[in-house]
């Protein structure tokens, strides 16, 4: 049995994402803000391989760019990164419990924290807070509602009864 494909998913799934990250946020919650677009793109990797790789996430990443004020390259790096090695371990992944997948993703978002550290070093930017370590933790945290919205949303589970 198929199921039906909502193919406007994936691109509202991104423009919200995109959304999300100009959400203006107190400064005190600033440095907890988690990565939506890599959050959002993790599940499409996962989930959606043939359509969702390298290349795309580049260009979301470029989009990302594009659209805050950081520098031009720096989301599309980190996505692509991102994107290499959740297709490395998709096939793993998929099959772990939710809270486990939940786990893994922090472990990604740390890796990217990691990954932005190292281009800010690279470029002799200011110095990044300590709770710039924190927003890892937020994306582990909503990694299992987004992961469960968008399942229900891309499988059209939302209008089962």
């Amino acid at each position: 049995m198929t199921r039906a494909r909502h193919h406007w998913v994936l691109p509202t799934s991104l423009v919200v994402a995109l959304a999300l990250s100009l959400l203006p946020l107190p400064q005190l919650l600033q440095p907890l803000r988690p990565f939506w677009l890599g959050l959002v793109l993790a599940y499409w990797v996962i989930e959606d391989p043939e359509r969702v790789g390298l290349g795309f996430s580049f260009l979301v990443g470029l989009a990302g760019d594009l659209v805050s004020d950081g520098l031009l390259g720096e989301q599309a790096l980190r996505l692509v990164i991102m994107a290499f090695i959740l297709q490395r371990f998709r096939a793993r992944l998929r099959f772990f419990p939710l809270s486990q997948q939940a786990l893994a993703i922090g472990g990604l978002m740390l890796n990217d924290r990691i990954v932005t550290f190292a281009i800010h070093t690279v470029l002799r930017e200011p110095t990044l807070p300590a709770a710039f370590w924190l927003a890892p933790l937020a994306g582990m945290l909503l990694w299992p509602p987004i992961f469960l919205l968008l399942d229900a949303l891309r499988l059209g589970s939302w209008r089962r009864r």
